[in-house]
């Protein structure tokens, strides 16, 4: 069983497959974090990589509530959480919040497509803490009512999701069916069945 960082590293790696950039094997999302802050140049770096993320008509409908452990904006993204999350997201240095504009904001005319591209720059984000040496972890399971009365989140937003973010932890720290999950290898659907030609017909 793997023990130190680099084990679980090794271990989370997904297979090598030829001419896919190591950055996207190495990316996964662990619920163990390290004590250890994120620097305010490294997350920059992160949300700037978000900014470049693409959008529909370039609209950029993201909107990110960064809170870093000990301030009021992580404390209150801490307790919108379910109590499952809290559980272990206690142990991550940041936690940020996303919302979406769910109109354009030339036209006014409803963007059907916000969360999808709040969701894009939430990868960028993703894979450019991966290539700090970090991880995150999205989560749905958060009192969504309660984040949006918490942050004044207007009508014209709609509620996205909440990311933990920070350098990978001692996975002993977590309860026994988490520390499993931390433990095992990833796995993934195949091409055949996410990639179609038709229903039921694989296109690769």
């Amino acid at each position: 069983m793997p023990h130190t960082p680099e084990e679980i590293e090794n271990l989370k790696h997904a297979p090598a497959v030829p001419g896919v950039e190591d950055l996207f094997l190495r990316r996964w999302s662990p619920r163990a974090f390290a004590d250890k802050d994120v620097s305010d140049d490294d997350l920059k770096k992160i949300f700037e990589a978000a900014r470049w993320a693409a959008s529909s008509y370039n609209e950029q409908p993201w909107r990110f509530f960064l809170g870093r452990r000990g301030d009021a904006t992580y404390q209150k993204i801490f307790d919108v959480l379910v109590e499952f999350n809290q559980g272990w997201a206690k142990s991550a240095p940041v936690l940020i919040f996303s919302v979406a504009s769910n109109k354009f904001a030339q036209s006014g005319s409803p963007n059907q497509y916000s969360i999808h591209d709040t969701g894009a720059a939430t990868g960028y984000l993703s894979l450019q803490a991966t290539a700090l040496g970090m991880h995150t972890h999205s989560m749905a399971g958060f009192d969504h009512s309660k984040a949006r009365k918490t942050f004044n989140v207007s009508a014209d937003y709609d509620v996205g999701a909440v990311t933990a973010l920070g350098y990978l932890g001692d996975p002993t720290t977590l309860h026994d069916q988490l520390r499993a999950q931390e433990l095992s290898p990833r796995q993934r659907k195949s091409l055949s069945e996410i990639v179609l030609a038709d229903w039921d017909k694989p296109a690769l």
